[in-house]
């Protein structure tokens, strides 16, 4: 087993896909975790997997107030510690034109994918970051970045999770960096939809060849939570393969 960093991090929606492959570099390089997730056998079943050593899961609605106050209690009970917070909890349960899209379920959207994110900084910064500081990574998305045909409230969503991550800060700063990471297709269950039965077509579309897979935005949190990124603090980094270098080629 890698050797104990003696730092600890809490990443929210992780019992599979992107959430589940930043836990594991962040176990890989010696970090405790905490992980939360919906479905507490899929917890289980993932704390297991990395190693119930080094990672305790908390099940829960992300939305939900007491989740989170309980999430990080539990970290701190567990470790002692929360140095840092990786926003991954995310929903987007309707495919369709935002015309016709029913409002309840853009605020379920909002409420998962933008006031958790706010919620769960919140509860991190006064139980350990304020004092002893840390980094926070959001998951955004490039459909926050340009206009998201048919996912239109989770793009919008994920819009204000960027702007939330430039507030963040800045508010923060000097104690804590905030940033995110704005992936394109990943394979998961999340984006299966996009890439199902035409894997090959929709990755032709990618400069490199190939649509992402967990480990790669895995690593990229790995680094912006490290030492080596001290002197970054509200970006965005584009996880994208380079699709975004096709934007306006005729």
């Amino acid at each position: 087993m890698t050797e104990l960093s003696g730092k600890v991090a809490l990443v929210t929606g992780a019992s599979r896909g992107i959430g589940y492959g930043v836990a594991e570099a962040l176990v890989a390089r010696g970090d405790r975790v905490c992980i939360t997730g919906r479905n507490e056998e899929a917890l289980k079943e993932a704390v297991d997997r990395l190693g119930a050593d080094r990672v305790i899961g908390v099940a829960g609605k992300a939305h939900d107030l007491d989740h989170q106050a309980e999430a990080v209690e539990r970290t701190m009970e567990a470790f002692g510690r929360v140095d840092f917070l990786v926003n991954n909890a995310g929903t987007n349960p309707v495919f369709g034109p935002i015309a016709d899209l029913d409002l309840g379920v853009a605020r379920k959207v909002f409420e998962t994918n933008v006031i958790s994110a706010l919620g769960f900084a919140q509860k991190t910064w006064h139980a350990w970051q304020k004092d002893n500081g840390g980094a926070i990574v959001n998951i955004a998305s490039i459909a926050g970045l340009a206009p998201s045909p048919f996912i239109g409230a989770y793009g919008v969503s994920k819009a204000a999770m960027i702007n939330l991550t430039q507030q963040l800060a800045h508010e923060f700063a000097p104690k804590v960096r905030v940033n995110a990471i704005a992936p394109a297709v990943v394979k998961t269950k999340f984006a299966q939809a996009l890439y199902e039965g035409r894997e090959e077509e929709a990755a032709s579309a990618y400069p490199l060849a190939r649509l992402g897979v967990p480990s790669d935005i895995g690593g990229a949190a790995a680094f912006l939570t490290s030492e080596q990124s001290d002197w970054i603090t509200g970006q965005t980094l584009v996880v994208d393969g380079g699709i975004f270098l096709n934007a306006g080629v005729v």
